[in-house]
């Protein structure tokens, strides 16, 4: 799914030039098998200890998806990130080079080194299209200033958890009830699918 993607069309003598996103947040979702699922889609992630599937996304800026994917729960943050764009090189390809980089932005589970490294592997340009950041993580003494204690929601990373939580209220989506790895993007897919087209109705 490329939500923020909009291709060249002609209107009469307008020709509207395409526009590409400037930001997109990453992250990913462990969640359980059900007894349905196939030994293709059975993994356990060890830091969540949850035996099942990992869902990793990339939203805009308005939670929407651009790119989805499913791997096995013990597939890394970093692999399944690797996977996700090797599949849609071909957005990055066509971007241009005179325009701002696309900053992808990452919690802490992710390694920029290591992804820089696989990614140019694949397409050597990459990095001239795009950059990473590691979202701010508040230190103690910040959250004691601003007295707040435990966990506190960072602004932008938000947006990408107001999005898995979206994702909960599907009742398909609480756990993987699908046999394969296709079929449960497929149904993540359709999920945010039916979103989009509930807010377009309600305009």
């Amino acid at each position: 799914m490329r939500s923020g993607l909009h291709y060249t069309r002609k209107y009469g003598n307008v020709k509207k030039k395409p526009k590409w996103t400037r930001w997109l947040i990453i992250d990913s979702q462990a969640v359980k098998n059900t007894c349905t699922a196939s030994a293709e889609s059975k993994g356990f992630c060890c830091y969540k200890s949850t035996n099942g599937i990992k869902r990793h996304l990339a939203v805009d800026t308005l939670g929407l998806p651009f790119f989805t994917h499913c791997t096995k729960a013990n597939v890394t943050d970093d692999q399944g990130l690797i996977e996700r764009l090797h599949h849609h090189m071909d957005y990055f390809r066509a971007k241009p080079v005179n325009i701002p980089k696309i900053t992808l932005l990452l919690d802490h589970g992710y390694h920029p080194d290591t992804l820089k490294k696989a990614l140019q592997a694949l397409y050597p340009q990459i990095m001239t299209k795009i950059r990473f950041q590691l979202a701010p993580k508040p230190s103690k003494a910040e959250k004691a200033a601003q007295g707040k204690s435990g966990f506190v929601p960072v602004a932008k990373r938000w947006i990408i958890e107001r999005s898995n939580a979206w994702m909960e209220r599907c009742k398909s989506l609480v756990k993987n009830f699908e046999r394969t790895l296709n079929h449960a993007t497929a149904k993540l897919n359709l999920c945010f699918i039916r979103l989009m087209l509930k807010r377009l109705s309600n305009e």
